[in-house]
Order: C-alpha cells, then sequence, then structure tokens
C-alpha cells in the first residue's frame, strides 16, 4: 500500500514538473526601429578626394542591414520595424510609385511598418498594391473606413519564447492634409477613410481619436505581456492635438511608443494617464540613426540610438549583410535610371529659362515660358489635389534649374525641380498675395539685368512691375528675410506692384484666396518670404516638386506641352515697367 501511496506521488510530482517546464521562459529580445527615412536609400557623409566617406552622416539601407545582422549575431531574436514615410521624398520613389523602396525593405528584411501620412501620396490603389508586395506587416489601429472599422489590422503580436510583443500601429490624422484629400473620398467628396478622429471640434475628435488607440491597446495587453507602439505622430505643436506625447498622456497601457512624423532626434521617459512611464523615441530621418529597444528576459526595457557613424566605426561597412545590400540597391538604381531615361513627352518650343537672343538668364527677372509652365503644374495638379480650384501659384525663379526642350525623359523634368520642396496650399489674403509680389520684384529693372531667386513665376494672376517705383520695405538685413511694408507704402498706382489681376478681376486686399507653392516659401521663408507665417494650411507637404511637374506633364498635358507655351518670354502674366 506503502508502494502504491509512493508511485502515486511521484507521479503528480512529474506530472507537475511536466506542466511546469511547458511553460517558455521570457527571452531578450531586441527592437530595431527606424523612422521617416523619406528615401534615404544610400549612405551619405563627408568624402575624400577619391570619393570614399570619410565621415557618416546616414548610413543607407547597407548600413541599417549590417547593424541588424551585427545584432543577430549575439540575439537572434531580432524585430526590424519602420514607423512612417519611407517610400517618399526622392525621384526614386516618385517614378516608382514607391515601389523600388518596398522592394529594399524586403530585402533588408523588416517585419513591421505603419502608415505615415506620405505612404498615402500614391493613392490608395497603389498603397494597396505596395501593402500586398510587401513581404513585412503594416499595421494601424486607427487608418479606418466608412464603417470605422480598421483597413489594416491594428496590431501584430510576436512570440519569443515567452515573450510576446504586440506591435500597434498609429497614424497621423494630419495625413489627409499632409498627404492629398481626394486620396480619402469617393467620387462624390465625402470622406470613406479616416484616423479615428470623427467629431465636429477639436476636443470631440481628440476624444474619438484616443478612445479609438485605448480599445486597441486594451486588447492587444490581453495577448501581449507589452504593448509597442509603431507611430507616426510626431512632437511638434502645429501637430497638436495629435502628438504622440498627447496620446501617451491620455492612455494607459503602452510600455514604448517608437515615433516618427516630426523628424526628431529622442530618446525620453514620458507619463502616461496613470502617472506610468512610457519610453518615447524617434531616430530623426534619412537613417541618420537606427534606434534599439532592448527587452530584457527580466522585463527591463530600454533604448539607445546609434548613430551612421558608430555603424561605420564598428567596421560594419565591409560586412557580408552590408555588401550584400548595396548591390541589391545597386542593382535597384540601374532600373531606376532606366526609368529616368524613359521618354514621356514632347515639346516642339524650347522651355526656356534664358534669354533665346542674348544667353543670359532670365527666369529670375522677368516671366518666361517655362516659369509659366511650373506654375500652372502646381494650380493644376494642386487643384485636382485639393478638389476644387486654387486661385494663384507662386514658383520662386531660383528654383527652376533647368530647361526642356524636344522629347521629354523624367530625368528633363527632375532636373528642373532638383530641391525636393514640398507642395503646399495655403489660405492667404490678397494684401499679402501683394507683399510677396512686391517683395519678389523688389530688385527688378526694366532692362531685365538684375536677378533674384525669389522672383515669382505666377499662375492665375497678371500683375505689373512699375520699376521706377522704389519700394519701401522693411527687412533683417542680416538674413534678408521680409518683416513688412514701411508705413504708407500701400497697395496702388504709386506702389511698385500694380494692377494685379486675379481670375481676371482686380485684387481685393481683403478677400482670402487659395495660393499653391512649396514649403521653402510658404513654411521656412525661403527667400525670405515671411508673409504666409501663420496661415490656414489647406494641403501640408503632399509631394515632391518635381512629382507635381511630371504629374502636369504626363497626366494633364498627355505628355504633349501645348504651343499655348511657345513664347520663349511666356504669355504676358508679368508686364515690367
Amino acid at each position: 500500500m506503502k508502494k502504491k501511496l509512493l508511485a502515486i506521488l511521484l507521479a503528480v510530482v512529474l506530472i507537475a514538473g511536466t506542466a511546469v517546464s511547458c511553460k517558455k521562459a521570457p527571452e531578450a529580445v531586441t527592437v530595431l526601429f527606424t523612422n521617416d527615412v523619406h528615401c534615404g536609400i544610400d549612405p551619405t557623409g563627408d568624402t575624400d578626394e577619391a570619393g570614399n566617406i570619410t565621415a557618416y552622416k546616414t548610413m543607407g539601407y547597407a548600413g541599417l542591414a549590417a547593424y541588424k545582422a551585427f545584432v543577430k549575431a549575439s540575439n537572434p531574436n531580432v524585430v526590424l520595424v519602420d514607423d512612417g514615410d519611407s517610400i517618399q521624398g526622392d525621384v526614386i520613389g516618385t517614378l516608382s510609385n514607391g515601389s523600388y523602396l518596398v522592394d529594399i525593405m524586403n530585402e533588408v528584411g523588416y517585419d513591421i511598418a505603419t502608415f505615415g501620412n506620405h505612404e498615402f501620396d500614391y493613392g490608395m490603389d497603389k498603397l494597396f498594391d505596395l501593402t500586398k508586395k510587401a513581404k513585412y506587416t503594416y499595421v494601424s489601429c486607427n487608418f479606418l473606413d466608412k464603417k470605422d472599422k480598421p483597413v489594416y489590422d491594428a496590431y501584430k503580436v510576436l512570440t519569443f519564447g515567452g515573450t510576446k510583443i504586440a506591435f500597434l500601429g498609429i497614424a497621423t490624422p494630419e495625413s489627409i492634409t499632409k498627404s492629398t484629400p481626394v486620396f480619402f473620398q469617393d467620387k462624390d467628396g465625402n470622406y470613406i477613410y479616416n484616423f479615428g478622429n470623427a467629431g465636429d471640434t477639436t476636443d470631440a475628435a481628440f476624444k474619438s481619436f484616443v478612445t479609438t488607440i485605448q480599445n486597441a491597446v486594451n486588447e492587444a495587453q490581453k495577448k501581449a505581456d507589452y504593448v509597442v507602439v509603431v507611430g507616426h505622430l510626431g512632437v511638434d505643436e502645429s501637430s497638436s492635438p495629435w502628438t504622440s506625447k498627447e496620446v501617451i498622456a491620455a492612455t494607459t497601457g503602452i510600455n514604448v511608443f517608437l515615433d516618427g512624423h516630426s523628424h526628431t532626434v529622442l530618446n525620453e521617459i514620458v507619463k502616461d494617464k496613470s502617472g506610468k512611464d512610457v519610453i518615447l523615441a524617434q531616430t530623426g530621418t534619412k537613417l541618420a540613426n537606427v534606434g534599439q529597444l532592448d527587452i530584457g528576459t527580466d522585463g527591463t526595457l530600454s533604448v539607445k540610438l546609434v548613430s551612421a557613424q558608430e555603424v561605420a566605426d564598428l567596421g560594419l561597412v565591409t560586412s557580408d549583410a552590408y555588401t550584400a545590400t548595396a548591390a541589391f540597391v545597386d542593382n535597384i538604381k540601374v532600373q531606376y535610371e532606366a526609368l529616368v531615361a524613359t521618354v514621356v513627352g514632347n515639346t516642339t518650343s524650347p522651355l526656356v529659362i534664358k534669354d533665346p537672343a542674348t544667353g543670359n538668364r532670365i527666369v529670375r527677372s522677368r516671366e518666361c515660358n517655362l516659369g509659366d509652365l511650373c506654375a500652372d503644374a502646381y494650380r493644376t495638379v494642386l487643384s485636382r489635389a485639393l478638389g476644387k480650384q486654387v486661385d494663384v501659384a507662386f514658383v520662386n525663379g531660383g528654383g527652376i534649374r533647368a530647361e526642356i526642350q524636344d522629347a521629354i525623359t523624367y530625368g528633363d523634368i527632375v532636373k528642373v525641380h532638383p530641391y525636393g520642396n514640398m507642395a503646399c496650399v495655403v489660405e492667404v489674403t490678397g494684401e499679402q498675395i501683394w507683399k510677396a509680389l512686391e517683395w519678389g520684384s523688389r530688385a527688378a529693372l526694366s532692362d531685365y539685368s538684375a536677378e533674384l531667386g525669389g522672383f515669382l513665376q505666377v499662375s492665375g494672376l497678371t500683375y505689373e512691375i512699375h520699376t521706377d517705383v522704389e519700394p519701401k520695405i522693411d527687412f533683417d538685413p542680416a538674413t534678408s528675410v521680409y518683416i513688412d511694408m514701411q508705413a504708407g507704402y500701400t497697395y496702388g498706382d504709386q506702389s511698385r506692384v500694380q494692377n494685379i489681376m486675379i481670375g481676371g478681376a482686380p485684387i481685393d486686399l481683403t478677400k482670402k484666396y487659395t495660393l499653391a507653392s512649396h514649403n521653402y516659401m510658404l513654411k521656412q521663408q525661403g527667400d525670405g518670404f515671411n508673409m504666409f507665417g501663420g496661415d490656414t494650411l489647406l494641403l501640408d507637404e503632399v509631394m515632391i516638386d518635381n512629382q507635381v511637374l511630371i504629374d502636369f506633364i504626363t497626366e494633364d498635358l498627355n505628355g504633349v506641352v501645348p504651343d499655348t507655351y511657345a513664347n520663349p518670354y511666356g504669355e504676358g502674366r508679368i508686364t515690367i515697367f
């Protein structure tokens, strides 16, 4: 009897021991993260005479792949995530509609990604195609359809032994205005997509936004040990109330918030609604850094940012992973270069920035046909993006860099606008338009001999420059930034700029107009234009400047520049006396 009882007890112990051993122990996990790569596919930095990089500023995807392999050599549990805005920002993204970037991210071995506002820049159909092509998983808890259902999974749980991590995506509601509003609408102009921010007021919208996120976090907590947000909200005050810090402060349950959107280098602790610590981190932009979140077996969480130079100092630029990825990227660039050389249109009349008679540059001192074309591109393409006609478009002469003639290739178009400025639409007063024209024409001479990068090529308006009138403008002499018109200097027959006509009607200085241009002039005081600060942004950095011109020539003009642009001196929008 005693032997039988002992056997039973031994069996119970063995069963209990077996049950305990079935529960997997926590494992250490490293999460590498990137944000706002914006087509920064290659390493950059200071170079020697032979062109070799001596001091790295960005690592490129080859450096990222090499660092991933380096980390994985000591810990196989490595996850690579992206916090948005990876597929737009340079011509390689524009011409491939983001496809080449997805190819590269597949090669590097991303696991998770979320949507930045610029993931939407190529339209919904293309977005859906790209996400199908991606071997990694896109997540977003607040990219919702017209029934307020997530278009993609809110989160994805990855398991490493006894460690379960929910990667939960959050996209910025600014995507609608910082991409293209009509992409989120049906053919009748009704919004069929939103970002969890339904409501008539800011407070109601933020409450709805937070509720959407909190519900997803609560669900994810039930399935995972950690909730790691893969987000694209940013910390800029201009993005309030949709910033990552505001979301953390209004929610509970988030352990780490890996952020993007504001291009910030950030690694700090933010308190959530219950007072618990949440790590908030961002890597900057263009792969200047890669973020590293380490999750220990004891539950400790730590983040560090590894710079491009640190990756190089580890000797990884000669590693097999670096070499293989660099070769893959080079092959993509070969395909891209072939696309750049593709003929997409034709013009029977040369589109110039120089005077055909003298060879002198005129785009910075008088109207020219390429200036007209570029300004028309902004007004036409951004009208389509906005869903209604834009009144006026400005393009600074200094931003138009090359001429076009005969067969037109993608490369030809890109050379015209090489800077990657971002197209915007703002609501301004007629008085601001007059002030901008005054500022842009302040150096003009009747013989066109004085150049100014801020000289404005225009669409949607005509105006006169009376060079015998000395403009009375206050500006900062140290920075050449506009301050204001001097007291008593007003628009009229005594001002330098006169007879402004918008849409065929005299300008109304008190009326609100829509103005299309780019961030360099409208937001960054480029060429000293400081009269637009604080204006309502209707479209905010929706596409790069060369994409605007590409779309206009290939889509709106069907590849054929009409004879209306035949006169090298334009169609008479700017008259200079």
